[in-house]
This record gives structure tokens, C-alpha cells and sequence, in this order.
């Protein structure tokens, strides 16, 4: 492992979400759930900002709902609020809630490799303030990008992953991320991450991946694309799994391509969505509006 460059943590440049909490709900929908929740915010004059639910079958099915309200003390308020919504949702309710301070930005790691375009459009976007997120570090299997990543003030590791041994590499992944990181982007790392690696990280990890999922995998997917005269170029962000891009999926897009476009045209085209649907995915993710419900998942965007 090479450490190029050792800098301090950035955290985002627009203002902070002072004073307001994300909380988010779910698990069997049952009658009284929302007022439930609102009796406890209510007790403690919190003010609802926000509120968003879906229920897949309101006769005993699954029930989602995120809310993000605001409070003055809220940080001193924050650990009776916990404890009165666990007492309020264990009287009959078959549910799970996640609370947290949205002043707080969720601190990531970024994966990369060669390709760059996802890399320094995230760096890009944290600079402006548009990734309400931490970037803790960048950790490449190649120096290619560090000079950019340096630039931008961030922590570059170059960790080699060559071979089909990752084992080392591994180890050394895992200490740098643990306890330092909420989650990880894959933002063009070309290598596989073994189901121990992903188990004992213990962080969601969110990958984009060119195309619809499960078309034009492996090598050279533009030049496939271009042999099968495809007229719609795509990409998807999905959170990783042990089973190889089959994790839940995030976001997706498309944009329309045609038969004069050469396969140097399909890759521009695909870099630009990839971009997109990256950053929608990583913002979502980091705003708590992703929930995860067993192979997919619920999107209050």
C-alpha cells in the first residue's frame, strides 16, 4: 500500500442541515403507524418538514415511511426521542426505525480505478456542495488518478489488487475503512469484492454499472452494444452483494443512441449517464432515502 497523499477530511461546502433528523420506518403495515409516529414528534414540538410512505399492501403488508422534521435543541433532544419512539413502536407494531442527525454528513470512501469520470464527478459535486457526504479517502488499485484527487484536497491510498489473490489487498482495505466510513462508492473499480470482504466491511457499498442490469456483462460492453445495434445506452447504481451485480437496485437511466454512433461515441455517451445516475444514487443514499427491502428498493426521491 502507497499512501500518495495524506490530507485533511473535506466535509461539504453548502451550509449544513442544522436542527433537522431523518427517521426512517419499516416493517409490517399495521393501522396507527403514522399517527404513532407523529405522537412522539409531537410530544417533543418537533416540526414535520417532510413525510413520505408507501405500503406494497395495506392489508398486513409491507409499510416504508421517511420523515425529516426539525428541532431547535435537536441535538440535546435526539436520545429521548430514541427512546420514546422504541417504546411507542413495541406496543403492537412489528417495525424498524433509523434516526439520525442530518447535520451530520454520512463519511464515504470512494473506489476507483483508471476510469476517471465517475471519480471526479463526485469530487466534483462534493466541492460544490451538492453531496451532502464526507469524503474520507480514495482508494485506487492504480496512481493514475492521484494528482487529480490530490487537487481536490482528498486522501489517496494506492492499494494494488493484482491477480486472483485479493486477500492482501483486501486486508489492507479493510483497515483503512473500518470505523472510518458509513459507506463506499465503487465509482469504476475494476475488481471483484469477495462476499468475505463485503461481510466483514459491514457498510453498504453502491456500485454503477453500465447498461441495464444484466446486459452486455464483462469486457467490452460498447463494442457489444454497438455488434447488437442497441438504439438506448444506460447505466445502474445498485448496492453490492456477494452475487455479482444482482444487489438491489438504485437508480437507473437511459439516453438514446443510433446507428452512426461509433463505439468511442457509445462510451461518451455511457460515461455521461453513468455520471448521472451515480450521483443520483450517492445523494439519495446519503439524504436516508434509500430503503433496502430484500432484492430491492424503496426510492423517496
Amino acid at each position: 500500500m502507497t499512501i500518495v497523499q495524506q490530507a485533511p477530511l473535506q466535509t461539504p461546502s453548502r451550509t449544513p442541515t442544522h436542527h433537522q433528523a431523518s427517521l426512517i420506518v419499516h416493517g409490517r403495515d399495521r393501522t396507527g403507524i403514522v399517527a404513532a409516529v407523529g405522537a412522539v414528534l409531537g410530544k417533543h414540538q418537533a416540526n414535520i418538514v417532510s413525510l413520505d410512505q408507501y405500503s406494497d399492501d395495506p392489508l398486513g403488508g409491507a409499510f416504508f415511511q421517511r420523515t425529516v422534521f426539525s428541532l431547535n435543541n435537536l441535538k440535546a433532544a435526539l436520545p429521548q426521542i430514541d427512546r420514546d419512539l422504541k417504546t411507542a413502536l413495541a406496543k403492537g407494531f412489528d417495525l424498524e426505525y433509523r434516526l439520525r442527525d442530518l447535520s451530520i454528513p454520512q463519511r464515504v470512501a470512494i473506489f476507483a480505478s483508471k476510469a476517471d469520470h465517475c471519480l471526479l464527478d463526485l469530487l466534483w459535486r462534493h466541492r460544490r456542495g451538492d453531496l451532502p457526504v464526507t469524503i474520507a479517502m480514495v482508494i485506487s488499485n492504480h496512481p493514475d488518478t492521484a494528482d487529480e484527487v490530490r487537487a481536490f484536497g482528498i486522501p489517496f491510498f494506492h492499494v494494488p489488487s493484482a491477480g486472483p489473490d485479493k486477500s492482501a489487498a483486501e486486508a489492507e482495505h479493510l483497515r483503512l475503512l473500518r470505523g472510518n466510513v458509513d459507506f463506499v462508492v465503487l465509482a469504476r473499480y475494476m475488481q471483484i469484492l469477495s462476499g468475505d470482504f463485503i461481510a466483514r466491511l459491514g457498510v453498504p457499498i453502491i456500485n454503477i454499472h453500465h447498461s441495464f442490469l444484466p446486459a452486455f456483462i464483462g469486457a467490452g460492453p460498447h463494442a457489444k452494444a454497438k455488434e447488437r445495434g442497441v438504439k438506448l445506452v444506460g447505466a445502474t447504481a445498485h448496492y453490492v452483494t456477494e452475487d455479482l451485480d444482482e444487489g438491489p437496485i438504485i437508480e437507473q437511466d437511459v439516453v438514446r443512441v443510433s446507428h452512426a454512433d461509433s463505439v468511442v461515441d457509445l462510451q461518451r455517451r455511457g460515461a455521461d449517464v453513468e455520471r448521472a445516475v451515480l450521483s443520483r444514487a450517492v445523494q439519495w443514499h446519503s439524504e436516508d432515502r434509500v430503503i433496502r427491502h430484500h432484492n430491492h428498493t424503496i426510492v423517496f426521491a
